[in-house]
């Protein structure tokens, strides 16, 4: 089973004006992402607007990911639903058309009680085929997956981490001493990935395995690198880089995601495009703020040159 550490790009899905799938940009995107040394990258998930792809348009874009790809780094699939039978289908679509693994969100809306996410997680995993990491983000799903349900879940076979978005360092830490330890204790893995990118470092000093970040499809290049640093035990590399990328990370969640990172690439000659509804372009004072923030990444060598497009 392949470790999954180091620094994930959640991929946005680019769009011509029209709104359909730039699937040209598509490939731009990834192959920038391999020359700049990203680690992995997860199609399908929420920056990549699967609520409003429709089915073909996300088999797709998985078939050329992998294609593009062709097994030189781990691609972890998006496959959540708030339905199960839905979140097993995708999960089944991802191991079938090549990823390495299946982020699976916790249910939305639904708001399950701990005895349905855990049967939910547990049917995914044993009837979808591929190795499963968690999605534990209770700002859009609405329910918090604690430590000790996360304990439980860890111990089901074929879920292999988690990417945790819940803000709370305090319980992320929980879950990396008391989760991922005991596994690897056991034999097992069970990896531990930040979903916030201003996170990145601290979750990595707690002992945790990296970031899926939204940043990185910007920059990988430097958010790999962060994490690399950290990984290396060399926290005052990361921290340096942390600090010099932390205008960004906070600006590319200026508005929901991924509204700001899309119009960050396509101000910086990157496929990106407009987002579809019900999403909205940026509010003016927003995307100047935005477009200050890149002016000043072009300045300390973030951007290559050749992306460079308006960045005053």
């Amino acid at each position: 089973m392949k470790v999954f550490q180091g620094a994930y790009t959640a991929l946005i899905t680019p769009m011509r004006e029209n709104g359909e799938v730039d699937y040209d940009g598509w490939r731009e995107l990834i192959r920038f992402q391999l020359q700049e040394g990203i680690d992995g990258i997860l199609p399908l998930g929420t920056t990549g607007e699967t609520p409003t792809l429709e089915e073909d348009e996300e088999e797709k874009l998985l078939k050329i990911a992998v294609e593009e790809v062709n097994g030189r780094i781990p691609i972890i699939a998006g496959a959540g639903s708030n339905c199960t039978k839905y979140a097993v289908k995708y999960a089944k679509r991802a191991r079938d058309l090549g990823a390495d693994a299946a982020l699976v969100v916790t249910p939305y809306y639904n708001k399950p009680n701990e005895s349905g996410i855990l049967r939910h997680f547990e049917t995914v995993a044993v009837e979808g085929g591929i190795p499963v990491i968690l999605y534990n983000i209770a700002s859009r799903t609405g329910r918090n997956i604690p430590p000790a349900l996360m304990r439980e879940l860890s111990q089901i076979p074929g879920i292999i981490g988690v990417k945790e978005a819940s803000g709370d360092l305090a319980q992320i830490g929980d879950i990396i001493r008391d989760t991922a330890e005991r596994r690897k204790a056991e034999g097992g893995t069970f990896t531990v990935l930040s979903g916030d990118d201003a996170l990145t470092l601290p979750i990595l000093a707690l002992g945790g395995d990296g970031v899926i970040s939204v940043v990185s499809n910007l920059i990988p290049g430097p958010v790999a690198a962060l994490v690399r640093a950290g990984l290396g035990g060399d926290f005052a590399e990361a921290r340096r880089l942390h600090y010099e990328l932390l205008p960004l990370f906070k600006a590319a969640f200026i508005e929901t995601n991924p509204v700001p990172i899309k119009a960050a690439m396509t101000r910086s000659g990157l496929p990106g495009g407009p987002v579809r509804l019900p999403l909205g372009p940026l509010a003016p004072e927003n995307e100047k703020h935005l477009y200050t923030v890149l002016a000043a990444c072009c300045a300390c060598g973030f951007l290559h040159h050749q992306h460079r497009k308006n960045p005053d």
